[in-house]
């Protein structure tokens, strides 16, 4: 699609404003491509205002833009944006490059290692548009939905995370927009401005960009293979008077450790004696691999006494624009995180909701599940053997079983910046340690995600593009 609406726009000088461009069966003839190809280019084009397309006429070239008005002068913005956070105290910082690095599609031909959702060819497409269209015809679908959600999708959710016991209901889930919406609505609802908040070191950078945004001040707890360790997160709560602690027990990004069953009941007996909550961000549930085995169950399952906030999404699984997810949470609490909710953003569109339910209702499900369970380890393998084979100097303490990536430590004569750097200009885009922790990092990281690339074909060509830049750094940093 990329291709033919480059070779459009080339074109357009052939025409005159106002001219009719070829019909698409013509361009389909012409191109050899599809007529979806073809409508997906014209709407490229039609975007750009390149083009304005007209039902049943066909595609014209558009008239020239008109002159673009001068620019004003918005420096003023710099002292009334700084004088808006002259007194808190801790000063409010919008930093979304942590995030970005995830989002933000690399340039044409280079390997995305540093992707955070599924490739095209990963995500359950047929499913989604037909659960879309099923979504769209039931009774009411374009109606206001409750604020809470729909009933059946939250009594989904209510048996996933609490398990065949119960231990969830309904009545205790919030429907939300994905779930870094769900993150913010609970650091919202748990911690005022100002606030310590402790979280994993290292740990996710958009759950660290949502607490600098809102104020409240990041307190790292270190992490190893078995998770959160007790010891430090209780030093942590004395010594911080925090009372929200945010992990991920499951899969932990960035070093796929999973909270071992030793620790699972120590972390929210510490948590409860501090009077604490703990927000668990289970992110990656559905993304398990194939050799895992049994995996433990939420917190939240475990958890009668509402130390629990817990987040769940379907985005991981499906696609990043599939943006439904999941707060369970009881006692007052709750009350606190729909209204937040409410204020925010109202609710979730009641047509995705329904897409959802379709979805998680048809047999493609389960299907999906199991297809993405079992690639998802023959990536893993395929990178692992790869980085051992071609880098072998790069540390990999941990191969997890679980989530798309893996978490290396670098030795200490490379920098990750200038490997980062060398690396884009070798062809592959990988993402930095850096921004996953909250205060100084004790070595140099990479995380390399798995999931973003087209296969393995293009794992194995990442890592030696890869060894060709700490090629490059190593020969620069030499005497």
């Amino acid at each position: 699609m990329d291709e033919l609406a480059d070779l459009l726009r080339r074109e357009l000088n052939r025409y005159s404003p106002g001219g009719k461009l070829p019909s698409s069966r013509a361009l389909v003839e012409r191109f050899r491509v599809s007529p979806v190809t073809v409508s997906r280019a014209l709407a490229r084009l039609a975007a750009e205002g390149l083009v304005v397309t007209r039902p049943g006429a066909g595609a014209f070239r558009a008239a020239p833009h008109a002159p673009t008005a001068p620019a004003g002068d918005t420096s003023w913005q710099e002292v009334a944006l700084s004088a808006d956070g002259a007194t808190d105290l801790v000063p409010r910082s919008v930093d979304a490059s942590g995030v970005l690095v995830s989002l933000a599609a690399p340039p044409p031909g280079v390997t995305e290692f540093n992707g955070g959702y599924l490739h095209p060819s990963l995500q359950p497409e047929r499913a989604l548009a037909a659960a879309l269209a099923r979504a769209g015809r039931r009774p009411g679908a374009w109606g206001r939905p409750p604020m809470e959600g729909l009933p059946e999708l939250r009594e989904w959710f209510a048996r996933g995370i609490g398990g065949p016991g119960g231990t969830v209901t309904a009545a205790e889930v919030l429907i939300t927009a994905g779930g870094q919406s769900a993150l913010t609505t609970a650091l919202r609802a748990l911690a005022p401005p100002g606030a310590p908040v402790l979280v994993e070191s290292p740990t996710y950078p958009g759950m660290l960009a949502i607490a600098r945004s809102s104020g409240l001040r990041p307190v790292p707890v270190p992490v190893d293979a078995d998770g959160v360790r007790p010891a430090l997160l209780a030093d942590a709560f004395r010594a911080s008077g925090a009372r929200v602690l945010v992990c991920q027990p499951l899969f932990q990004n960035p070093t796929g450790a999973v909270l071992s069953t030793a620790r699972r009941a120590e972390v929210l007996r510490i948590a409860r004696a501090a009077g604490a909550f703990v927000v668990e961000d289970d992110f990656v549930r559905r993304l398990v691999h194939e050799d895992a085995g049994p995996l433990p169950p939420p917190l939240a399952a475990d958890d009668p006494d509402g130390v629990v906030v817990h987040v769940s999404s379907l985005t991981k699984a499906t696609s990043p624009s599939f943006r439904v997810g999941a707060l369970a949470a009881r006692g007052p609490v709750l009350s606190r995180l729909r209204a937040i909710q409410v204020v925010d953003s109202f609710f979730v569109p009641r047509p995705l909701q329904e897409a959802a339910l379709e979805l998680v209702g048809s047999p493609a499900w389960p299907r999906h599940l199991r297809t993405i369970s079992a690639e998802l380890r023959t990536r893993r393998e395929t990178m692992t053997a790869a980085l051992r084979l071609h880098l072998p100097e790069l540390a990999l303490p941990h191969v997890p079983a679980g989530g798309y990536h893996l978490w290396l430590r670098l030795p200490e004569d490379t920098g990750e910046a200038a490997l980062s750097a060398a690396a884009l200009r070798a062809g592959v885009a990988v993402t930095p340690g850096r921004p996953y922790f909250s205060a100084e990092p004790p070595a140099g990281h990479l995380r390399l995600s798995f999931a973003a690339v087209a296969g393995t074909g293009e794992i194995g060509e990442g890592v030696r593009r890869l060894r060709a830049a700490r090629d490059e750094v190593a020969g620069r940093a030499a005497p």
